[in-house]
């Protein structure tokens, strides 16, 4: 099965090409080629995690991202911030979440605590 790990760009970029390519044949689960595209899927992750690590959103911004997907209003998230005057201090920056918030939002509104967590990004002045 010769697999090996992606050193450099080279590699990802022929992984990428026979990940691409098997992907187009649709392979059997626990066949050789299902098995192959599930190796360098992982590889390839893996190399992806390394070379062009995504930085983790903006806790604001990740509240409010969810808000739209889920078509929230101020009102629906006052149980898990408080109430309509506290949800705008938040969404506008000037209050910083508390770890009860975390907590709700974490398993209410499924925000990974990772994100919650983080320091708000300030905008430049």
């Amino acid at each position: 099965m010769d697999i090996r790990l992606l050193h450099n760009e080279e590699d990802y970029r022929a992984a990428l090409s026979e990940v691409s390519a098997l992907v187009d044949i649709d392979p059997e689960a626990n066949t050789p080629e299902g098995d192959r595209l599930e190796l360098l899927g992982v590889l390839v992750g893996r190399y992806e995690d390394e070379h062009f690590a995504l930085e983790r959103p903006d806790p604001i911004e990740a509240i409010k991202f969810r808000m739209e997907q889920e078509q929230l209003s101020i009102a629906d998230m006052q149980p898990y911030i408080g109430e309509a005057n506290r949800v705008y201090e938040v969404l506008a920056g000037k209050r910083a979440l508390s770890l009860a918030m975390i907590r709700r939002l974490h398993e209410g509104l499924h925000i990974p605590a990772e994100v919650l967590i983080r320091e708000p990004f300030r905008a430049s002045k």
